[in-house]
């Protein structure tokens, strides 16, 4: 089921939609969610409407719902049971249920979860995003999320999306670098992407063709199972000296220029690499996943130097040093350059102010988290590294009020809210509070005792009192 535009929709569920959008402006929330509900009964692939319920659903939540709601409609819900099990074989079923759910709890991750799987398989891939991103902000390392909404976001073709789909699985391929099937996703995203921008286009212009296309896609799949069949030590050269053969026959052609700079980093020959990276900057358009490209390979470089070093020999700390602080300073940089171009872009600020608070910079760091809490995805986050900035300024007071502001947003008891716990309790003790700072502790202690110090803390306590 495609999902659909306004001028798709029939005019009497138009009128009716446009009835709940009059209701949401005058902020009469329950009839609008009413009607709007009723609308996606009948046109649930109407997309516009969906977003205008989950804005009806968000505006009266922040109205006035309390917490209770959130534990009647958690994942002991019958409905929410329902739908799991409806899922896949009655998606449409699961998702008029899940939206059952989101009516009294927006908020509600397992709905959206649940709601984004059954719109994937009823092919409703921007109503899938829509739930994945409130669910990928409140756990954004969770990899099943992660993986679906980069499926949701490339399938929904609109512009950018894949490229931001990438980026995504690029941050959660960091966190979890030996994960083949992420790396699996990644690769695949970035065909996606490439695919996207590098072709398919010209034919809703009106220019290119199809054999132009097959051409091309052809290509790039040959290329990518080539890299894919072989490891890279074994076949490298062979490859290399055939691409760049091809390439002297077809010396614009761009997906072959990557592929022999990763093959040349694949070999650690980083400078030929840099070389074939700065050849596609010189000839593309502004490309942040080119930049990114580029400056990890950067950062390789002086990772493979670091481990070139001998250990034993008298000057391994003093050059060790010397590679860590220029590593540093290109990192900074560099971050400090795409900032400066992409000026928006709050992913790249939250990166920056990491760099400063690295290197002590803590007022260029408070700045940068900020800025960066504005992105919802980033928003726990930046407020963690912002109670660590006020922390290491020795402002307590504020670093916890930051640490307990990120805590009411976080919902989802994972590491990420284990660390704004611990640093939460941290402050309070260094506020002398330690009664409460230990309540702190008391929380993760019970769900995960080997955390940090948090038993021998909790234990010394209760052992003085």
């Amino acid at each position: 089921m495609p999902e659909k535009g306004l001028n798709e929709i029939p005019r009497a569920w138009r009128e009716q939609y446009e009835k709940g959008l009059a209701a949401f402006e005058r902020k009469n929330l329950d009839y609008a969610i009413s009607l709007l509900t009723k609308v996606l009964e009948q046109e649930p692939g109407f997309y516009e409407c969906r977003e205008a319920l989950r804005a009806s659903q968000f505006n009266k939540a922040g109205a006035g719902q309390s917490g209770f709601l959130k534990k009647v409609f958690g994942w002991a819900n019958p409905k929410l049971v329902q739908a799991q099990v409806a899922k896949r074989s009655r998606p449409l079923k699961a998702i008029g249920l899940a939206e059952e759910l989101l009516n009294h709890d927006p908020n509600n991750v397992a709905a959206h979860k649940v709601l984004a799987e059954a719109a994937l398989a009823a092919d409703l891939p921007r109503t899938a995003a829509l739930s994945l991103e409130i669910a990928y902000k409140h756990s954004p390392r969770d990899r099943n999320v992660v993986m679906n909404l980069a499926q949701a976001l490339s399938r929904a073709g609109q512009p950018g999306q894949a490229a931001r789909a990438e980026a995504i699985l690029s941050e959660l391929a960091r966190a979890y670098p030996g994960d083949p099937k992420i790396a699996q996703a990644l690769k695949d995203a970035a065909a996606s992407r490439t695919m996207s921008e590098g072709g398919y286009g010209g034919l809703a212009d009106g220019q290119g063709s199809y054999r132009d296309i097959l051409r091309d896609e052809q290509a790039s799949v040959t290329i990518e199972q080539e890299k894919r069949d072989h490891k890279p030590d074994e076949v490298a050269g062979r490859l290399i000296a055939d691409y760049e053969a091809r390439l002297r026959k077809e010396p614009r052609d761009l997906r072959l220029i990557r592929a022999i700079a990763e093959l040349y980093a694949d070999k650690k020959d980083f400078d030929k690499a840099l070389e074939y990276y700065q050849r596609l900057a010189s000839g593309e358009a502004a490309d942040p996943s080119l930049d990114q490209a580029i400056a990890e390979t950067h950062v390789r470089k002086f990772d493979h130097a670091l481990a070139q070093l001998d250990p034993n020999a008298p000057d391994y700390p003093a050059q060790a040093e010397r590679i860590k602080a220029e590593k540093h300073a290109y990192m900074l940089a560099d971050g400090q350059r795409r900032v400066e171009h992409y000026p928006s872009d709050l992913q790249l600020r939250f990166h920056l102010g990491q760099l400063y608070f690295q290197g002590g910079q803590i007022t260029e760091a408070i700045q940068e988290f900020q800025r960066a809490q504005n992105n919802p995805h980033l928003r726990i986050q930046a407020l963690y590294h912002l109670g660590l900035c006020f922390a290491r300024r020795g402002i307590h007071d504020l670093a916890a009020r930051t640490f307990q502001n990120a805590l009411k947003e976080k919902l989802v008891f994972d590491d990420e809210k284990k660390d704004l716990i611990y640093a939460f309790g941290c402050e309070l003790e260094q506020m002398g509070k330690k009664a409460e700072a230990i309540e702190q502790f008391k929380l993760i202690y019970e769900a995960d005792i080997a955390y940090r110090d948090v038993a021998a803390k909790v234990d010394a306590y209760s052992a003085a009192q």
